[in-house]
């Protein structure tokens, strides 16, 4: 490594601590990601009823998992989530065990940080709000075990995933196909540390507009390049299966080149 990376590496670990986030994975140089780090849990706690948050709530790395009414990992639609956030939301250093029910939902613009799913049910998080200035920010943090999506992007806005590490999983970020109400969506995926098996990392809806850019991506256990980086859509607002609508960079709806993405 040159002292240029050494220097870029210290520079950027100084930042992360400053943030107070244990991102997982680090940039060294180039495209390529070392392996993400899986926190260690402070202690655990029972969740019975769906948590409201607004503000700022930092767990300390508590982990929170289902029970009674939440005590379902399951894959069946409108399930309640662990926590529900205020838009404004920034929530910080928390571990959503399992059972995980359908995880956060963010009501408006929202901030996760350092923030990990050990077992994700229905979805890691949803993202809601139909203003376009909506921004949903996931800084750090990652999530093992999604039988089908991580993140739901129901709403309207930008979502922004950084410094995020996902195993095993359907599709890290999914633009609602079938919602009742649509909207054109953005997706920014950059520092991801994607580990096989996985069907997609991102799935936009091109008739509504959406766009995804992936940059720094690294896709590990993947040798036969099986998960789709950017796969594309004709969404519907009827609760139809959306069919597909052609995968790869394109300039428009899928924005990344082949040296965005690095495969180990």
């Amino acid at each position: 490594m040159t002292s240029r990376a050494r220097s870029s590496v210290r520079a950027l670990l100084g930042g992360t601590a400053a943030l107070g986030l244990s991102f997982g994975m680090i940039m060294t140089a180039g495209t390529s990601a070392t392996a993400a780090t899986w926190p260690t849990a402070s202690g655990s706690q029972a969740v019975t009823a769906t948590i409201k948050l607004s503000g700022t709530k930092d767990y300390g790395m508590l982990r929170l998992y289902g029970s009674g009414d939440l005590g379902t990992g399951g894959q069946s639609e409108d399930q309640d989530p662990i926590l529900d956030l205020a838009a404004g939301t920034v929530l910080k250093n928390v571990i959503i065990g399992a059972p995980a029910a359908d995880g956060i939902h963010c009501e408006g613009s929202c901030t996760l940080q350092n923030v990990w799913w050990e077992d994700v049910g229905e979805d890691a998080a949803t993202f809601r709000g139909s203003s376009s200035s909506n921004v949903y920010t996931v800084a750090g943090g990652g999530a093992k075990e999604a039988s089908d999506k991580v993140f739901q992007f129901n709403g309207a806005g930008t979502l922004n995933v950084s410094n995020f590490a996902v195993q095993n999983f359907g599709k890290l970020v999914r633009s609602c196909g079938n919602c009742s109400t649509q909207y054109k969506r953005t997706v920014n995926l950059n520092t991801i540390e994607a580990t096989y098996k996985g069907s997609a990392l991102v799935g936009i809806n091109t008739n509504y507009g959406d766009s995804a850019t992936l940059k720094n991506i690294t896709i590990v256990g993947d040798s036969s390049k099986k998960i789709v980086p950017c796969q594309k859509y004709i969404g519907n607002n009827a609760g139809a299966e959306p069919p597909t609508n052609g995968s790869g960079p394109d300039g428009t709806y899928c924005k990344y080149a082949s040296s965005d993405i690095t495969y180990k």
